[in-house]
């Protein structure tokens, strides 16, 4: 067994940040016992355990390859710790279709402190979940939040599947490169939907960089003008750009009615487990989706999702 999940939930509730990396281990692990562990760990961080949710901000950080996200993360990493913030980072790497495995690179690219107690980064497989986000993740994200002042999920890219990182974390940030042709490419996706902050890298590059910012404001303007902050960074020293960034997705945090935002993320994620166990099939016997999603809204808005569809499970069950 990798460790008592309910004593490790209470350490990561009272702000224990040494119970991380055992948490992360048992979360992790595919086995039926510490599988079992982990229900108990997230019982111990739930809404309900914490009187109310946590004040963690969870980001999502998404992007195409070699647009500059761990440039980016390392400098707001860095802007956090000298803020006195706490920072957890989940990097989301590719699984390799024919083994299981992944490259579980990310961890390098991050300029961190190793030395650094108020930093944990960790390189976690996209398993087969569409949107690269596995169950492990997403415990993972609602796990550390009792712990951490900040939560980072960087995901693998940019496609119609990542927008389910938007369904986890209370701010979703994408990175635009100038240049590359990402704004076409987002409308086809429906990312351009998604992201609470817009942030384009190498804003050191001008007229490019200038005129992929009007190109993302043409875009959001055609979609109904969502309030969508665009924020120019660049790292070349002197680095500029980077408080207004963590200022931007602060603020947008401080919008958020925090409650209902989780409490749907939560019902998401156990409505999304059901359907990956049982099958449309299953989904039909509780009586569909919105069947399924008014019985969830009936429950203890306090659960964690292991809970919720615990219940969900409970109906298919006749009970």
């Amino acid at each position: 067994m990798s460790g008592d999940g309910a004593a490790l939930g209470t350490r990561l509730r009272e702000r224990d940040l040494g119970a991380a990396p055992a948490a992360l281990n048992l979360l992790e692990s595919a086995t039926a016992s510490d599988r079992e562990q982990a229900m108990a760990l997230l019982r111990e961080v739930s809404p309900r355990a914490l009187g109310g949710e946590s004040p963690a901000h969870v980001i999502g950080v998404t992007g195409p390859p070699g647009a500059g996200k761990s440039t980016l993360l390392s400098a707001l990493l860095a802007h956090w710790r000298r803020a006195g913030r706490s920072v957890a980072m989940l990097a989301i790497d590719p699984s390799s279709k024919r083994s299981g495995g992944s490259l579980l690179g990310d961890r390098a690219r991050i300029d961190f402190d190793p030395a650094d107690r108020g930093v944990l980064i960790r390189s976690t497989a996209a398993g087969e979940r569409l949107g690269g986000l596995a169950w492990p993740t997403r415990a993972a994200a609602s796990a550390l939040s009792a712990a951490f002042d900040v939560v980072v999920i960087e995901t693998v890219g940019v496609g119609q599947a990542e927008t389910e990182v938007a369904d986890v974390v209370d701010t979703v940030a994408v990175v635009v490169q100038p240049g590359s042709g990402d704004v076409l490419q987002f409308l086809k996706a429906g990312i351009m939907e998604t992201p609470d902050v817009l942030v384009v890298t190498k804003a050191d590059l001008g007229e490019i960089a200038l005129r992929t910012r009007r190109d993302l404001s043409a875009a959001l303007r055609s979609l109904g003008a969502r309030e969508t902050q665009i924020v120019p960074v660049s790292s070349l020293p002197p680095a500029s750009g980077i408080e207004q960034l963590a200022a931007a997705l602060d603020a947008h945090r401080a919008s958020l009615d925090v409650g209902a935002v989780r409490g749907r993320a939560r019902r998401l994620g156990a409505l999304n487990d059901f359907v990956v166990e049982h099958g449309e099939r299953g989904l039909r016997a509780v009586g569909g989706r919105a069947a399924a999603l008014t019985l969830l809204e009936q429950q203890d808005p306090g659960l964690q999702t292991p809970d919720l569809l615990a219940r969900l499970e409970q109906a298919l069950g006749g009970g």
